[in-house]
């Protein structure tokens, strides 16, 4: 393991802008002091440009083994619930083992990619015949022995899920390895919380599903085990859900959530792809975070969600990889601004104001609306002291990043180059990623194989 003692960069991003010749040195994984305007001293490790770590605020690591396998067209109209279908033939036949080697890969080509945190939205709790393990947190813990082995920083979200539509509706058949009670799930947050106990930068929420997968009285319930902890929960990501929300209850499902919870800062909603001018302004006012997987609501067909309204209100983004079926920080980004820009027929929708960078603006949001989300007791975002030493160096010699400075070069990342610009990334000090490839790759993938090959026989 390869720990730092100081780096040094021509140019970093700071809370308060781009600034030169910045040295970072630390003590235990956390930053100790930033330095800008000094020359590197014997012993430090230099760099050209460094930024803070992205978060990665969505996850279902255990996902990533299915990407690329669901792009045969169906008999009928392909949809979310198809895909879902074909998911849940997938998790019948995942194995505690093969569960940690898919997350394993996922988890190092995030860091790859630029996130150097991630909330793991876990829903997996069971045997295959739906069984409860003895340890409650059996595949729990196999998150975190994949984050111990890749470094990532990680939270942990536990996901309740009792019902299989509104109202309490039963669950099907092939959602028998998510289901859970009030009281046994009380008892996976416990050893989740002792699962993850030891792993440097890691934290633990609750994540009730949906409300087509909870009770109001559940979901009460589920919220007070958070704690002063993060709740995540995914919300009006398709049109079927809002218009079944509406049935069983006259209400849509933001609108919903807000009369009936203390939605506050805590807060992330996943998706809310589907929410209404005055829910936006309503989510704004409780500042909550949006939680948005670009690349992956548009892989499932989901719909837009209205960006450049919510972001004119002030509104606060986070950026997850979801599904993981392509794994890019900088991919996330642009797809988020792309989508606005066929939308709106418009170009740089998200840049904070005339004059501003589009890219400088996304990562910006990420960077916060993310750490708020993830790490809501930890220090600032980004790169001052106290915060742990999570940062990105650019390739200086990619041929996009070529002749760029300032803000050009978070620009030329997002919307020119993507992973492939990426050249080291340290998590809580160590460095995991060097040469865009992560320290442990060839095991990582070899072990992945094996899983794959098992699972598809």
């Amino acid at each position: 393991m390869y720990a730092m003692t100081a780096l040094w960069f021509e140019s970093a991003l700071l809370p308060q802008g781009w600034a030169r010749q910045v040295r970072v040195s630390g003590n235990g994984g956390l930053i100790a002091q930033v330095t800008a305007g000094v020359e590197p001293q014997p012993g430090d490790e230099r760099h050209a440009v460094g930024l803070p770590g992205l978060p990665n605020v969505h996850s279902h690591a255990f996902q990533r083994g299915l990407a690329g396998l669901t792009e045969r067209r169906g008999a009928g109209a392909d949809s979310f619930w198809s895909w879902r279908e074909l998911m849940y033939r997938f998790v019948e036949r995942i194995t505690p083992e093969q569960f940690e080697a898919l997350a394993m890969l996922a988890q190092a080509e995030m860091l790859e990619a630029g996130f150097t945190h991630v909330g793991e939205f876990h829903y997996l709790h069971h045997d295959r015949d739906g069984t409860p393990y003895g340890d409650a947190a059996e595949l729990a813990a196999r998150l975190v022995a994949a984050a111990s082995h890749t470094g990532i920083g990680l939270t942990l979200l536990p996901t309740f899920y009792a019902h299989g539509g509104f109202g309490g509706t039963a669950p099907g058949p092939r959602q028998r390895r998510f289901i859970t009670t009030p009281e046994s799930f009380a008892r996976i947050v416990t050893a989740c919380r002792a699962a993850i106990r030891g792993l440097p930068g890691s934290a633990v929420g609750v994540a009730p599903h949906s409300l087509r997968a909870v009770t109001p009285a559940e979901l009460n319930a589920i919220v007070q085990l958070a704690e002063d902890g993060p709740v995540h929960i995914h919300i009006a990501e398709q049109t079927r859900e809002v218009e079944e929300c509406v049935a069983w209850c006259g209400r849509r499902p933001v609108e919903w959530l807000l009369e009936n919870q203390a939605v506050d800062a805590r807060w992330c909603l996943v998706h809310a792809t589907h929410a209404s001018d005055t829910e936006l302004a309503q989510i704004c006012a409780r500042d909550a975070v949006v939680g948005l997987c670009p690349v992956t609501e548009a892989s499932l067909g989901d719909g837009i969600f209205p960006a450049a309204r919510f972001l004119a209100q002030r509104g606060r983004i986070g950026i997850g990889s979801d599904s993981n079926v392509l794994i890019d920080a900088a991919e996330e980004l642009r797809t988020l601004e792309y989508s606005q820009r066929l939308t709106l027929r418009a170009r740089n929708v998200l840049a904070h104001a005339a004059g501003f960078s589009t890219g400088r603006s996304l990562y910006d949001a990420a960077l916060a609306g993310g750490h708020r989300v993830l790490q809501p007791k930890d220090a600032a975002a980004g790169l001052v002291p106290g915060a742990s030493i999570d940062m990105v160096a650019l390739a200086a010699r990619h041929p996009a990043l070529l002749e760029r400075s300032g803000d050009e070069l978070i620009d030329s990342w997002i919307f020119a180059a993507g992973r492939s610009a990426v050249d080291c990334v340290w998590r809580g000090g160590v460095k995991v990623v060097e040469g865009g490839r992560h320290r442990h790759r060839d095991a990582i993938v070899a072990r992945y194989g094996r899983a794959l090959q098992q699972l598809l026989a």
